[in-house]
């Protein structure tokens, strides 16, 4: 008699979207994230959704500040991993440029970015990617209800 193997691993669920490299379309990315995350069972109010949107948010605007190219867009892949509840956050942009942390004083009004997402995620990091630029990713460990 043959016995059904049932695989105790889910694959993880992931959302991929390309945005025009604008302050509109970082707005989008994150609202789009937070609809998503709401969509697979993450719900808005949580310190979780609220610290992956953010995240979102940051490298979002890095790459339409820092990252863009005149005529590229940028890219976006959030990725739930049921599994070890982490939600990975990926942009990609065109840009050779590295992102650097860097320790603004009280009274600068920008260069928190990283600094932000270094005190969000468990983790982030820069890789190449396939074509000119980079991908900026981060992996967010979800502390919420997990449906």
């Amino acid at each position: 008699m043959r016995s059904l193997h049932t695989s105790s691993s889910v694959a993880p669920r992931s959302f991929a979207q390309r945005f025009s490299a604008t302050r509109r379309g970082a707005r989008l990315a994150r609202l789009l994230t937070a609809v998503q995350l709401t969509e697979w069972g993450l719900p808005r109010g949580t310190e979780s959704h609220a610290a992956v949107t953010s995240v979102v948010a940051e490298l979002a605007a890095n790459a339409v500040l820092h990252g863009r190219v005149p005529g590229r867009d940028f890219g976006l892949i959030i990725a739930c991993d049921d599994g070890r509840r982490v939600i990975t956050v990926e942009v990609s942009d065109t840009h050779p440029d590295r992102p650097v942390s860097s320790r603004s004083g009280p009274l600068d009004d920008q260069g928190r970015g990283l600094v932000l997402v270094e005190a969000l995620a468990a983790r982030w990091g820069v890789r190449d990617r396939v074509g000119p630029g980079k991908t900026v990713w981060a992996e967010c460990v979800w502390t919420g209800p997990w449906n």
